[in-house]
C-alpha cells in the first residue's frame, strides 16, 4: 500500500512541527518516513497512518529529528569551509599571487612607516567588527523577510549567507587582538613581526572578502550543485 498525496503533505507538516525548517531536510525525512511506513504496512496492514508514523518517529530517540539536523549542519558546514579554503588557495596561485604579495607589502609599509601603526591596527580591527555586525544584521533582516514570503528554506543557502558573520569571531578571536595591542611596541618595532602581522591581516582580509563577497555571489551556483531540485524552485 502506497501513501496518498495528502499523507505525504501531512509528513511535510509533521517535520515542520518538529522544528525542521529547511525544505531539503524535510524532503529527505519525508522520503525516509514514507518508505518506513509503507514497509510497516506490508508487515501489518491494519496499522493506521498515525500509528505507523508514531512508531517510526520514536526510532529517532528523545530529541527527534534534532540529531539529523545537527549532523547535516556539520556536513554542510565542512563543505562551506572547503569552499572558503579553495577560494583562498586561488589567491596563492598565478596570477592572484602578485596581488597577495602587493597587499602584504602595502600593509607592511603602512605599519612600518606610519607613526600611528598601533592605531591603524585598532581601526582595522574595529572596521572588521562593524562589517561583521552589519552582515549579521543584514542576514537576519533577509531571513525574516524570506520567512514572511513563505519561500522554501534551504540549509546550505542559510549557511552561505549567515555563517560568514560568525566566522569573524572564529577566525579572529578577541584574545589575539588583545595580545597584539598590549605588545604593540614589540610587534611594530621589529621588521619580522611587522611582516608577519601584515601577512596575517592580509590573509584575514582575504578570508572576509571571500566570506562576504565571493561565496555569496556564487551562492546560486553552489546551491544548484548541492540541490538539483533548487533550479525548479527558481523557475
Amino acid at each position: 500500500m502506497k501513501l496518498t498525496t495528502q499523507q505525504i503533505d501531512q509528513l511535510f507538516t509533521f517535520t515542520r512541527q518538529h522544528y525542521v525548517e529547511w525544505y531539503d531536510l524535510q524532503s529527505e525525512l519525508v522520503d525516509h518516513l514514507a518508505n518506513a511506513i509503507e514497509t510497516q504496512w506490508e508487515e501489518n496492514p491494519k496499522l493506521s497512518f498515525d500509528q505507523a508514523l508514531n512508531i517510526e518517529f520514536k526510532k529517532f530517540g528523545v530529541f527527534g529529528f534534532m540529531d539529523v539536523v545537527e549532523k547535516r549542519q556539520a556536513v554542510l558546514g565542512k563543505k562551506y569551509n572547503g569552499l572558503v579554503r579553495q577560494h583562498l588557495k586561488d589567491f596563492f596561485g598565478v596570477p592572484k599571487i602578485f596581488l597577495t604579495v602587493l597587499l602584504t607589502l602595502g600593509l607592511f609599509s603602512v605599519l612600518k612607516v606610519g607613526i600611528y601603526g598601533k592605531w591603524i591596527f585598532i581601526g582595522f580591527y574595529i572596521s572588521l567588527l562593524v562589517l561583521a555586525f552589519y552582515k549579521l544584521i543584514k542576514d537576519s533582516f533577509l531571513k525574516k523577510k524570506k520567512k514572511q514570503t513563505a519561500e522554501k528554506k534551504w540549509l546550505f543557502e542559510e549557511i552561505i549567507h549567515q555563517y560568514g558573520g560568525f566566522a569573524v569571531i572564529i577566525y579572529f578571536p578577541f584574545n589575539i587582538f588583545a595580545q597584539i595591542f598590549n605588545h604593540a611596541d614589540d610587534f611594530l618595532g621589529n621588521d619580522y613581526y611587522i611582516l608577519g602581522l601584515s601577512f596575517f591581516l592580509m590573509l584575514f582580509g582575504l578570508v572576509l572578502f571571500i566570506i562576504f563577497k565571493v561565496i555569496p555571489a556564487k551562492a546560486e551556483e553552489y546551491l544548484l550543485a548541492t540541490y538539483p531540485e533548487y533550479k525548479l524552485e527558481k523557475l
